[in-house]
Parts: structure tokens; sequence; C-alpha cells
């Protein structure tokens, strides 16, 4: 049976893949953006279908969706430094009054609800690799606290809704994640590092390059967040891909892939930026019998080939 399915921030690079997943299983899409971050690049080749409709639409504000929705996905909020530093209150609202309001429209539909939630609700993690049972080590008036702490939000009144109201939810904890959409000038890593290659500028490593990251390969992530929410476990689980590597080994494989010419640039570590991050997937092998396919070497050359084309258009 065909569902109804509303996915916010649907322009985004994780928003734009889960419009495509939904279609692709003949289900009827319901985008909804603001575009304060996303791009409507990222879902215009979904236009002309008829089971895709969009809602410029800023989920702060109350949000009315005529008919039936089987899945509410929440995925609206900026996700990058550069972005929540910018848009600090936005970022705290989208997480707190953006949740409020959707639960609320799922509350009165009845639909499954899941929301995006974030690695960095560990923080800077003193357990390593993380697994979902950690509380995580959050400074909550420190410059990332404004995304940490609304995620932290979104799981507790989502969490609220499932135990007081009966709404059937789901949390999905995602960690570093990569692949085609992803905006250059976001300030991650990876397209930082990729669009600095292409123009022949040095890479820019924040801190010694000694922390690391584990990057995920978004069909494999879309992949799990699929089963999540089709799935009937309403704990946090975390999707992300647990092959750990430092910043300064990443950087080096990206001037590997690109063959580009330039040198390394270490600048100040900001502060709270994590040291280590690194998923415990047992919950999700065992419960949704999920785990990363894609390897890095493979999504990044198709990451590569993307970013080629933007950075020439």
């Amino acid at each position: 049976m065909n569902k109804r399915v509303l996915i916010t921030g649907a322009a985004g690079f994780l928003g734009s893949h889960l419009c495509d997943r939904f279609i692709k299983e003949g289900d009827h899409v319901i985008g909804m953006d603001n575009l304060s971050t996303g791009s409507m690049k990222n879902i215009e080749h979904l236009f002309p279908l008829k089971n895709f409709e969009f809602y410029f639409h800023d989920v702060t504000k109350f949000v009315h969706v005529p008919g039936q929705l089987d899945y509410i996905l929440h995925f609206a909020s900026p996700a990058s430094p550069i972005d929540y530093l910018k848009m600090p209150i936005q970022t705290l609202k989208v997480g707190s009054l953006g949740s409020h309001n959707l639960l609320g429209l799922a509350k009165e539909k009845k639909s499954r609800f899941l929301i995006a939630s974030t690695s960095e609700i560990y923080g800077d993690p003193l357990i390593h690799p993380q697994q979902e049972e950690y509380w995580g080590n959050v400074n909550p008036v420190g410059p990332r606290g404004v995304y940490d702490e609304a995620k932290r939000f979104m799981e507790a009144i989502t969490m609220a809704y499932h135990t007081f109201h009966g709404v059937d939810t789901r949390i999905v904890r995602i960690f570093n994640t990569y692949g085609p959409r992803m905006r250059l000038n976001d300030g991650r890593a990876l397209p930082a590092f990729i669009g600095q290659a292409l123009r022949g500028e040095d890479l820019t490593i924040f801190g010694d390059g000694s922390q690391t990251r584990s990057f995920c390969y978004v069909d494999d992530l879309i992949e799990g967040i699929y089963r999540l929410l089709i799935s009937s476990y309403t704990k946090p689980v975390n999707i992300g891909n647990p092959n750990e590597i430092t910043i300064k080994q990443f950087a080096e494989e990206i001037l590997k892939l690109t063959g580009a010419n330039v040198k390394i640039d270490y600048r100040e570590l900001p502060v709270d930026d994590p040291k280590v991050r690194q998923p415990d997937i047992t919950r999700a092998r065992e419960i949704l019998g999920w785990e990363p396919k894609v390897t890095r070497a493979e999504g990044l050359k198709i990451t590569y080939e993307y970013f080629k084309k933007v950075i020439i258009t």
C-alpha cells in the first residue's frame, strides 16, 4: 500500500535523498523546506512527478498538511557548524518549536514520526566508540551547544510524545555522512577538502589532524533510516560507518584522489570540537540487519565526480 510521507528539510542534502527513496518505493512525498540552507536544485528533478509536491514553509510556524499522513520525517535543521553558528536561534527553534509542531501533527494524523538526531548529542565523547546508552559530554553554553542541545531536546520531546500521547516514534542518530548534494561551502571536512583541492588551494586542517571521524556514504545512511522507520523499534539507533580515520589521513586520501599538488595548512582547533567520533552500530546490525556497504574509496570517487561538475558549472 502506497504511503503519504511528509519530509521536512526536503531540499537539503539528506532530505532530498530521502525524497528520492520514498518516490522509488512508490509513495507520495510531500517535501517541506524554508530553503535557509537547502537548495531547490536538489529536488528540481522531482517536480514533474505526480507523486511529489512541495511546500515552502518554516516548521517553527504552525504546520498543516491536508489529508492522511502515514509517515513524518523531521530533517529540517542547519546541520553544519558554519550554518548553526550563523543561525543559532533558528537552529534552536527548529529543534524545539519545529519538533513540537510536527509531533502535534503526527498525533493528529496518527502518523509514524522519525526525527533526525545526531552523533553530536554525544558531544566530545568520553566513551569510544559511542553506543546509544551513552548520555554524552556536551557543553550547553559553548558555540556548538545550539545544535547539540536542540537535537537533545528533539529526542526528549519525541520520547515524551511517545510515552505520554502514544505517538509512534523513531529516533535515528546520524554520524558523519557524505555524498552528492552536499554544499561545497558548508564548512564540513569533506566538501571543504575537495573544494580546496579542485581550486588548487591548500587543505585546511583544524588542530593537528589527529581527531577522528567515521564517514558513511549517503546511500547506506538512507537505507539504515528507511529500515529503522519500517521497524517497530522506538529507542535511539546509531546509523553511521564504524570505519574510523583521522582527519589528517582523510586529507591525504583527498589529495591522492584529486591529484592536487597542494599542502596542508594547520589552523587552531575550534572550541568543543570532538576529538573522536565512531558509532557502535551493534543495535542497527541486530535490530535492522543493517550495516554500511559502500567503501570510502567508492563513495569518495562518486562524490568527487559530483563536486567536479558543481565547480565547473
